[in-house]
Parts: C-alpha cells; structure tokens; sequence
C-alpha cells in the first residue's frame, strides 16, 4: 500500500527557514517523478518543486533561489528546503509521486499519489 507523509511545517517568521520531508513507502522513489505543491486557502492547487526519477528538477518560476527539491533514495525520502520565506508561502505544502517516465511537471494529473499535507504558515 502506498503511503505519503508530510513532515516539518511549522509556523516561521518571514525571512525563515523550513525543511519539509515526504517519507514515502510502498514503492520507490527512485523511479518515480516527485513533487511538491501548495495550496493557500481559497486559491488553486500549484506546482512548487519536482524531480525526475534521474534527479533532473524543476521549479515555478517565481520560487527559483529561494526553495530546493531534493531527495534521498535510500531512505525513501523527498525534501523541500525552502529559504526566505515570506508569507505569500503560506499554504498546505503536498508531495506527490508520478510516472517516473514523465517530466516532472507540475499538473496535477501526472501525479497518481498524494499525502495529507503539512501546513507552512509565515508570518510578516
């Protein structure tokens, strides 16, 4: 059974720090495209950060510099650091795991399985 789990929101102070984890079990990761998206109350589901199965990433446009996706193999894991924070990023931050033959793009379609979410609150 596959199986997401969000960890390391918290709330910050804008200019913060956080490192979000995605602890993945039933299949790997390795051969999976990865991502991260978010969704701010009231507002759409959005792409944040993704990562090919042979690690090549990809990021919105608006978030380069300031986050990092990345992932470990061996321990089944994905992270999101995410540096200067401000408080437009707050939102549930989702993993989600897709076809490892697509481009890790950032529709929500390509991604067959999701986590419940861990909440990135910023204050100003």
């Amino acid at each position: 059974q596959v199986h997401l789990v969000e960890s390391g929101g918290q709330s910050v102070q804008a200019g913060g720090s956080l490192r979000l984890s995605c602890s993945s079990s039933g299949f790997t990761i390795s051969t999976r495209s990865m991502g991260w998206f978010r969704q701010a109350p009231g507002k759409e589901r959005e792409g944040v950060a993704a990562i090919a199965s042979s690690g090549l990433t990809n990021y919105a446009d608006s978030l380069k510099g300031r986050f990092t996706i990345s992932k470990d193999n061996a321990k089944n894991t994905l992270y999101l650091q995410m540096n200067s924070l401000k408080p437009d990023d707050t939102a549930m931050y989702y993993c989600a795991a897709g076809d490892g033959r697509l481009w890790p793009g950032f529709s929500t379609w390509q991604y067959n399985y999701w986590g419940q979410g861990t909440q990135v609150t910023v204050s100003s």
